[in-house]
């Protein structure tokens, strides 16, 4: 009989929704950034912001441990200005989901912008739109479905983080034990019931969101087909 503790499910709901949250705005307005101008050393830049995609996770928890560690730069400035402590924290658990699940969203909202008919941009400004008013009433609308796309793998990698969070913000039951860090810890003390039942829950969670993403991505093409 596997004795039922959600602790897991409910802390790592709160970190993909915390990570993703943030992720989507940082990703969003970088990659607005990035897809408007060319300068120098733009390449190289994208390429950093890829990289988390490309590393295993236990290098990416490695270098933010190193950042934000005791004496890491960040790690000891947050703790000697204002008394924060990101290790072994839930705060680790979501700085490190935000590193992993950034990838995504910044390539889904480059790809998002890129699409849109810049003569439509274009159109807008000569009667007179702002930069501010055009993105919210001309882009944005525009790269949505690109942008919730985005979102909700974000979403998805981040329930599903393991290396860099099990690297940053460890395993205390109760405050940093996500649904993928439970599993691991089960199996090692032999527990696969509670494993197996951690495992079904997170694989039902990824089919459900993955399901719907492509559910509204093919509805939204009909509906495309159709208008055209």
């Amino acid at each position: 009989m596997i004795e039922t503790n959600f602790t897991p499910l409910i802390l790592s709901l709160k970190v993909a929704a915390l990570s993703t949250s943030l992720v989507f705005v940082i990703g969003l307005l970088l990659a607005r950034i990035m897809t408007q101008r060319d300068f120098f050393g733009k390449n190289l830049l994208e390429s950093f912001f890829l990289l988390p995609l490309v590393l295993p996770p236990t290098v990416v928890g490695f270098g933010l441990l190193i950042l934000f560690g005791k004496y890491g730069f960040f790690g000891k400035l947050l703790h000697e200005w204002f008394g924060i402590q990101i290790v072994f924290t839930l705060t680790g658990a979501v700085i490190a989901s935000i590193v992993v699940s950034f990838p995504l969203m910044y390539q889904s909202a480059v790809a998002a912008f890129t699409s849109i008919d810049r003569r439509l941009e274009d159109a807008a400004r000569t009667l007179g739109s702002s930069e501010w008013r055009l993105f919210w009433t001309v882009s944005f609308p525009l790269a949505w479905p690109g942008l919730l796309a985005g979102f909700v793998l974000s979403f998805a990698r981040g329930l599903g983080e393991f290396g860099a969070t099990l690297m940053l913000a460890g395993y205390i039951p109760g405050k940093t034990d996500t649904i993928p860090v439970a599993i691991y810890f089960a199996v090692e003390a032999g527990q696969m019931e509670k494993a197996m039942f951690w495992v079904v829950i997170i694989v039902s969670l990824g089919m459900g969101t993955t399901f719907w993403l492509n559910w509204w991505s093919k509805r939204n093409l009909r509906r495309y087909a159709h208008h055209k």
